[in-house]
């Protein structure tokens, strides 16, 4: 079938034409009596089959359950899958007459509410969009915001509906300890100003480091320790607390040369390996540079026991051939990935990565965002994270294990230009900011404790210091006048629409009381300005029923495709009323689609729509999946991808069937090798092209997909077919009966499938899982993390478990047990034995997943679930997006040309 013949199909669904001399009936009685004659024997106020009584619903339609009830009655007559096949069923007229009476009134009903009410309800900023529109307007797009609010409320699956977004008292303290965290975090910028320098932090000057050559009694194995080498010669005396740590400046070749090497990785919890030396003074940007190579660790380490009161020396062990020999070190057979992380606490950000190689090289990670006291570690991604009792190096071989050794980091910073300061311009503009004595009444800000925090003894302590405070004001020799003068221009920035004088009078009194109050000036001036942006003008979109105006329609756009306010540009052309006409918007359309902030929207929108932000909310079973348990590679490479293919969705207008399937995909090394597809090296992503054959390839057999559908443990062909139906073909499948659970058989002696067998037997159960169990099985070719797999794994202490150990250290203790069946067949009969033959059926018919990811993308950018009411738009939006085949960007541009986007 044509792209043009299957858009005649779904618009049929939409509109049926009257048939020819049929005379329109009112409502009720056509209505009722179809109910009466085909509906209640079984949807009565007894049988209540799938717990629906049509005698109870009301025609009123003022009920929203029972018009969303109406709503799936319409839809299910539609399909054809009512009544059921043993029962009477009525000719194509009577259906016909129906579906035209109930339609035309849910219209009406739909088009009546929108008229008066709008379709959106009035919503304030999710904690996504009001991070982004403090770090936009305060030009500091370091600021962390969002984890300071409890969590957003959802609704049909985004947090951009007003209803799910409510306001309470505690999201209004939120909003102004926020905003007071963020002006207090802009001053700092302007106070701490320390010269640009590039210094090299050797790793010899680190007693992060350092402080691990020699074990103690909580760190008595050698895979946890490190070790110093002079390029690949191991120095013993060094490590052994017998010669100096470095040479030092007296010897500028050899400190070149001096080394720290490690053979295990980090816990992102509480980085081991960390530059703590270092803390970045100020928040800002940083160019970052690292000098290392990797080297080979011989086997027949030496390994001292302690026990209590035992004095840090311990007892000597006999050499184990499991552990690492730092006396018998040479040059480096792999190349290593490294992930670079900040840490400061518990918030640690990823900001970059690279590949060490046997050759020493340097590393520029370029320029990164740090905020102030924040620390970076170089964290070798594919070494193992030993976990306690019984742990052994699962990279170990009787030649030896990989090692990485770094010389020095190299820090150049604060980089500063005129967006460094244009926060506090904006705030205070020209005017100075001068500390002020501590005990005054003073506005204080976060900076570095004065003075080398860090001296001390190898094993000194190393706990991050948190932040002074200091006290600063900003000097006006005129208060009023400057209070104003500051306040309409940080509004006219701030608000979304143009300001009214009433706005300024308001914050401008509330300056004068606390000015007046005995405040200092910036005291007093960050009080308005915490009260502006918890105002319901900056946390609230003004949206009024019916055509929106360009400033608001500028406001949804940025929105949308940026996920923050509008900037100049855009507000500029709002303001001249450029945006309703349709070349500039859809250039606007295409200047904010290629700006770097588009990635916002991209990783806003996959958060939800397919629940990327829940990736880490199961973690893999220590037993039956440690060869994946802390492998923190493989999720950050398995969350890059399914991000980039999106991306490029959008870049390239790929059509909408690349939801199912494409021939290319976004890999590294990690997650190829977790694909078992050959020739990728390296800890880049990059585009790769998909062998004819791979399984891969569309969003279903992406790892982060798999792993968001699995527990971690097991994995329900019922959760990944229902999220197949609700996220890829827009169908939602009602909540499950009252029955008990499947629960699986994590031994491997039986299969969920035969489990699931009772359920569809089940009359109350089997209408749900015909539909959603076969797409379940054509995934359950992949396991908790998206790996490939022929049998299911168990856990039977009776039989004899794999070899081989996982990324913890620990023996695997699973076994291989019974065989994986991917076959399945749709409701329709088609039958499928593995998932490239059902993602192959699927595309026979590619306009329901381009329906649904339109569906998708009107409602979290119009902030308003699409309705009965809304599918004749829908339809045309699809109708203009048809000749690019629903290309991403194609049906992006004809939803922000439709009504559905330019009206509430």
């Amino acid at each position: 079938m044509s792209c043009s013949a299957r858009l005649r199909l779904a618009l049929a669904l939409f509109v049926l034409p009257p048939l020819a001399g049929l005379a329109r009936a009112a409502l009720p009685g056509v209505v009722l009596d179809y109910t009466d004659r085909y509906c209640s024997s079984c949807h009565n106020d007894e049988d209540k089959k799938g717990r629906l009584d049509v005698g109870s619903l009301t025609l009123a339609l003022t009920s929203k359950p029972d018009l969303e009830t109406w709503v799936k009655i319409h839809d299910r007559l539609a399909a054809g899958e009512m009544p059921p096949e043993e029962k009477p069923r009525p000719d194509a007229a009577e259906t016909a007459a129906f579906l035209q009476a109930l339609r035309d009134t849910l219209v009406a009903h739909e088009t009546e509410r929108v008229r008066r009410e709008g379709r959106a309800t009035q919503r304030r900023l999710n904690g996504y969009e009001y991070e982004n529109a403090l770090r936009d307007l305060l030009s500091a797009p370091w600021l962390q915001i969002r984890g300071q609010f409890p969590d957003d409320g959802e609704s049909n699956r985004f947090n951009k509906i007003g209803e799910a977004l409510d306001v309470s008292h505690v999201h209004l303290a939120r909003y102004l300890a926020a905003a007071d965290y963020a002006i207090r975090q802009t001053l700092s910028v302007q106070l701490e100003r320390p010269p640009t320098t590039t210094t090299r932090h050797y790793a010899r000057d680190h007693r992060t480091l350092t402080s691990k050559f020699t074990p103690n009694p909580f760190n008595s194995s050698p895979d946890r320790m490190t070790y110093p080498v002079l390029g690949v010669k191991p120095q013993r005396d060094v490590r052994m607390l017998e010669a100096p740590l470095t040479v030092g400046s007296a010897d500028p070749v050899t400190r070149e040369l001096e080394a720290v090497g490690w053979v295990s990785s980090n816990y992102v919890t509480g980085f081991t390996y960390r530059w703590d030396g270092f803390r970045a003074p100020v928040a800002g940007r940083y160019r970052i540079r690292f000098s290392g190579y990797t080297l080979w660790a011989a086997p027949g380490g030496v390994t001292r026991s302690f026990s209590h009161g035992d004095d840090k020396v311990g007892t000597l062990r006999p050499p184990n051939p499991a552990t690492p020999d730092y006396d018998q070190i040479s040059p480096g057979r792999t190349e290593e990935p490294i992930t670079v992380y900040t840490r400061n606490g518990l918030l640690n950000r990823r900001v970059g990565s690279f590949d060490l190689t046997p050759e020493p090289a340097v590393h520029d990670l370029g320029e990164v965002w740090l905020l102030a006291n924040e620390t970076l570690v170089p964290d070798a991604s594919r070494f193992y994270r030993s976990r306690p009792e019984k742990f052994r190096n699962p990279l170990m071989t009787p030649e030896g294990a990989p090692s990485v050794a770094f010389r020095w980091m190299e820090v150049e910073g604060p980089l500063y230009d005129d967006f460094t300061t244009a926060g506090y311009r904006l705030l205070f503009g020209d005017l100075p900011l001068v500390r002020a004595d501590p005990g005054s009444s003073s506005l204080t800000v976060p900076v570095i404790a004065s003075g080398d925090r860090r001296e001390g003894g190898r094993n000194a302590d190393q706990r991050i210091e948190p932040l002074m405070e200091a006290a600063v004001d900003v000097v006006s020799p005129a208060p009023r006048s400057d209070a104003e003068r500051l306040l309409r221009t940080f509004l006219a920035r701030a608000y979304r629409r143009p300001v009214v004088e009433t706005d300024v009078r308001r914050f401008l009194s509330l300056f004068d009381e606390r000015h007046g109050a005995g405040l200092s000036f910036a005291e007093a001036m960050a009080a308005a300005y915490t009260a502006i942006l918890a105002s319901p003008g900056f946390v609230f979109l003004e949206e009024k029923p019916g055509r929106l105006d360009d400033h608001a329609l500028a406001t949804r756009l940025a929105l949308f495709l940026w996920n923050s306010p509008p900037d100049a540009s855009l507000r500029a052309k709002a303001a001249r009323g450029d945006l309703h006409r349709p070349e500039a918007l859809r250039a606007e359309t295409e200047r904010l689609l290629s700006d770097p902030r588009a990635q916002r929207f991209r990783d806003a929108f996959l958060d939800y729509w397919i629940d990327l932000r829940k990736i880490e909310d199961s973690t893999p079973s220590t037993t039956l999946y440690n060869d994946y348990y802390l492998d923190d590679a493989l999720v950050e490479a398995a969350v890059a991808e399914t991000r980039l293919v999106f991306e490029e969705m959008i870049r390239a207008d790929l059509p909408a069937r690349s939801i199912v399937d494409t021939d290319f995909t976004y890999l590294n090394e990690r997650l190829a090798m977790h694909y078992g597809i050959p020739g990728v090296r390296g800890v880049a992503m990059r585009r790769v092209e998909l062998p004819p054959d791979s399984p891969r390839g569309g969003f279903m057999t992406q790892a982060s997909v798999l792993k968001i559908t699995a527990n971690g443990t097991t994995t329900s062909p019922v959760l990944r077919g229902k999220w197949i139906f609700e996220r890829i073909l827009g169908l939602d499948i009602p909540p499950p009966p009252p029955v008990a659970a499947v629960e699986p058989d994590i031994r491997g002696a039986v299969t969920l499938r035969q489990q699931l067998e009772k359920h569809r037997s089940d009359a109350s159960c089997a209408s749900c899982h015909k539909k959603i169990d076969p797409p379940g099985f054509a995934l359950e070719s992949f396991d908790v993390m998206g790996g490939w797999r022929d049998r299911y794994r168990g856990i039977d202490e009776t039989k004899t478990p794999e070899s081989g150990r996982g990324k913890n250290g620990h023996a695997f203790a699973f076994h291989l047990g019974l065989p994986v069946d991917a076959a399945g067949e749709l409701p329709d009969g088609r039958g499928f034995k593995d998932v490239r033959e059902f993602k192959r059926l699927l595309l026979e018919n590619e306009v329901p997943f381009a329906r649904n990811l339109a569906k998708q993308l009107v409602t979290y950018a119009t902030g308003a679930p699409v309705t009965f009411g809304d599918r004749m738009e829908l339809a045309r939006i699809l109708e203009r997006a048809a000749p690019s085949r629903y290309g991403t960007r194609s049906l992006i541009h004809a939803i922000i040309q439709s009504d559905l986007f330019q009206q509430r």
